[in-house]
């Protein structure tokens, strides 16, 4: 039986504040690892395997370092979640395929995994996602499909691909869930769940010992409850001597730029750009100055994307395609295998016109921004029913594009980008903005991600 003090993640506004618990201690890293392990137990569908062993020799040396006054970072002893696609030593990286359930345990961990373990964090387990990270929605056949906490009215989707990581933080199992995003897959969860996510520029963190989707595009970050959770997780991942701050400086002055056009699009629903629009004034109110019109760059990406495809689909068929030319793809998901077989006879010179545009568009979109940062919906659309994307695939095909169209443009244009809760529909459902910058200016949006939020309040 738990202790009745355990420490629960969710009795903690975010990992930062769990680790303050720590530190006065009011609770320890075992009593939080306790608490996230008997969560997890009821969390349907959020795990695929959970680090029984490891995480409980991780959780003791912390509460040991804690006791002797020497943490080894701010987040010491803090349960964390990975996606299924990093490495843990130990454990299969299943990429929730079935397909792979029968590969060897991987021998070390990914970076990222190991260099969270040297500081201190407790590894609590692999999270579900949609199968090899290939959809926006989240469902997945073979490990079932976690639900969005959110969903009361129904079961609803929880945004993919990275959806175990984000329910994981959303139900209060772990204030911190590593995630993949090479079309949106941590900025839709994080949308959808009412989670900070942030997707770092390519190159920003290594991806070793992390299975892929398509090397041009993929990117590694958090799910969290807070941006100080995301600067002190980007601290440990750059390997930084000394902790960025987590004051939020003040907004005055500093520049924003709203794509109108996709504020007028009759796609996006009105309660998604009701709550951006106010959280616009209240950015507004607080000194910042705001551009409210189309942005060329960004329209051209999204029409270049309907026009010519997704350079993604190219590089996932490339990738499985041994597998499924193989008698072993009848074990895949089929809405995963058909989207797979949709790139098979992508033009090569489609892939060309589409590698030069990226280029291009890139330039342009650093130019017209000129220092400020772009803000758009994460999702045009709050998240959907789960049962009749379930019972038809053409719904999911329509549904799953719909829910990546806004997040693409980014991916391909390798912005780093930070999703915030924005506010609610009437249902309940979070709605989200997202907040882009050029390609490698990822610490410049983190410190105008962490001011904005300080203005929103924590919607």
């Amino acid at each position: 039986m738990l202790d009745a003090h355990a420490a629960r993640s969710s009795d903690f506004a975010d990992a930062i504040a769990m680790a303050e618990s720590f530190a006065l201690g009011e609770s320890d890293p075992v009593q939080a690892l306790d608490s996230a392990l008997a969560s997890a137990a009821t969390a349907e569908h959020v795990f695929i395997s959970l680090s029984h062993e490891r995480a409980r020799r991780e959780a003791q040396a912390s509460a040991a370092r804690w006791k002797a006054g020497q943490p080894l970072s701010r987040l010491d002893g803090v349960p964390v979640a990975w996606k299924d696609l990093f490495d843990v030593a130990g454990s299969v990286t299943s990429a929730a395929a079935a397909v792979r359930l029968d590969v060897s345990p991987a021998l070390l961990d990914a970076t990222a995994v190991a260099l969270l373990s040297r500081s201190g964090l407790v590894c609590l387990g692999k999270a579900n996602l949609s199968e090899f990270a290939y959809s926006g929605l989240g469902l997945n056949p073979h490990f079932g499909t976690p639900t969005n906490p959110h969903g009361l009215d129904q079961p609803r989707v929880a945004g993919g691909s990275s959806s175990g990581s984000a329910v994981a933080v959303a139900a209060g199992v772990v204030p911190i869930a590593m995630g993949t995003d090479t079309a949106g897959s941590i900025r839709i969860p994080a949308a959808f769940n009412g989670l900070v996510g942030f997707r770092s520029s390519c190159k920003r963190y290594s991806r070793d010992g992390v299975f892929p989707l398509a090397r041009t595009l993929d990117s590694i970050g958090p799910l969290t409850r807070s941006v100080r959770d995301v600067l002190a997780i980007d601290d440990i991942l750059r390997a930084r001597s000394q902790p960025t701050s987590l004051l939020a400086r003040s907004l005055a002055g500093q520049r924003f730029w709203v794509d109108e056009a996709v504020m007028l699009d009759p796609r996006t629903e009105p309660a998604v750009r009701d709550n951006l629009m106010r959280c616009v004034a209240m950015l507004k109110d607080a000194g910042a100055s705001l551009d409210v019109r189309p942005s060329p760059a960004f329209q051209a990406t999204l029409t270049l994307i309907e026009q010519h495809g997704w350079l993604g689909s190219a590089e996932a068929f490339a990738l499985h395609q041994p597998l499924l030319d193989s008698p072993a793809a009848q074990q895949l998901d089929p809405r995963v295998r058909r989207r797979l077989e949709a790139a098979r006879h992508f033009p090569a010179s489609q892939l060309i016109h589409l590698c030069n545009e990226r280029e291009r568009l890139q330039q342009q979109l650093t130019d017209e921004l000129d220092g400020a940062f772009l803000i758009t919906p994460s999702v045009a659309h709050v998240a959907p029913p789960l049962a009749p994307l379930e019972a038809d695939d053409e719904l999911f095909a329509r549904t799953n594009l719909a829910t990546l169209r806004l997040t693409m443009p980014g991916s391909l244009l390798n912005l780093p980008g930070v999703s915030l809760p924005s506010g609610r529909d009437a249902s309940g459902l979070p709605t989200a903005l997202l907040i882009s910058a050029p390609a490698g200016e990822d610490t410049r949006l983190l410190r105008a991600a962490l001011a904005v939020e300080a203005v929103l309040g924590g919607l």
